[in-house]
């Protein structure tokens, strides 16, 4: 297909000769403008995926392509124009004293005009809803404004894919919510492709795809929606069930006839209000 974006070709990966395959043949395409999610236990093999992706490794075996562009050392710089990182941990990326020093850090290195520079500040500070934070000190950051700032930063070099590397894995549940609510409104409002990171089920609900990980190998691709209705395989390599699909499930062994998978709870509450309305 023409808008293919990301390669992976039979990729294999280890961390030194004596070591075990972290990736085992591993294939898979992400295409323009898609979201996708990468889950999978700890050890799986997904962030190391994250890290071929932006030619911080290179594989053992098989190619890696960005945009048409095979994956290696001679490529790399172009490569890193394209796809932009937010890791676990916001502090390690900061390096600016204000927050719109950090976010045109990216830029400076990269020759943007300074005219340019301020143009983009202000767009995507407004995209991750920071306008008011410019000048603030990152270390005064709450854990999830660092993450939006991280983003912004990312954003701001205007990558054509943006890969979040459990992103939320430090931030408390409320923080976790408004990074998700972000990483929404950026998927709509800019044409990049977005490669979540995560072993929570619950942060996939809104993905095109998910690419499931398991030892090394890519157990399955599938929607949300499909996925969440194997929860006794899903639990056999080592994932939690979100809560919504255990219930749902409960629900449909009790003898509640419900149609389709809920993704949230929302979903749920119509179907029940769909069924019991009719009664």
């Amino acid at each position: 297909m023409s808008n293919k974006l990301v390669e992976f070709r039979n990729v294999s990966f280890r961390y030194g000769e004596e070591q075990p395959w972290v990736l085992k043949n591993c294939s898979f395409e992400i295409y323009k403008e898609e979201w996708v999610a990468i889950i999978g236990h700890n050890g799986s093999g997904k962030s190391t995926i994250a890290k071929l992706m932006n030619g911080l490794l290179f594989p053992q075996e098989g190619e890696i392509y960005i945009d048409g562009k095979l994956v290696q050392e001679e490529t790399i710089w172009d490569i890193r124009k394209d796809v932009g990182m937010v890791f676990q941990n916001p502090d390690n990326q900061f390096v600016g004293t204000t927050v719109q020093d950090d976010v045109a850090f990216g830029m400076e290195n990269r020759g943007f005009s300074r005219e340019d520079m301020l143009t983009r500040i202000e767009v995507v500070l407004d995209a991750v809803r920071m306008q008011d934070y410019r000048l603030t000190e990152p270390h005064r950051l709450s854990g999830g404004q660092k993450q939006r700032i991280a983003i912004a930063s990312v954003l701001a070099i205007s990558p054509k894919v943006l890969i979040l590397d459990e992103a939320t894995a430090m931030l408390d549940p409320k923080g976790r919510k408004e990074i998700m609510a972000t990483v929404t409104g950026v998927q709509e409002k800019n044409n990049v492709a977005l490669l979540t990171i995560t072993h929570d089920l619950q942060e996939i609900v809104q993905a095109d795809r998910v690419i499931v990980m398991n030892e090394g190998e890519v157990w399955q691709e599938t929607t949300p929606r499909t996925l969440f209705s194997q929860q006794q395989e899903l639990r056999e390599i080592g994932l939690d069930v979100p809560f919504i699909a255990t219930l749902a499930n409960e629900l449909k062994q009790a003898g509640i006839p419900i149609s389709q998978e809920p993704l949230n709870h929302k979903e749920l509450l119509e179907e029940l209000w769909t069924l019991y309305s009719r009664t």
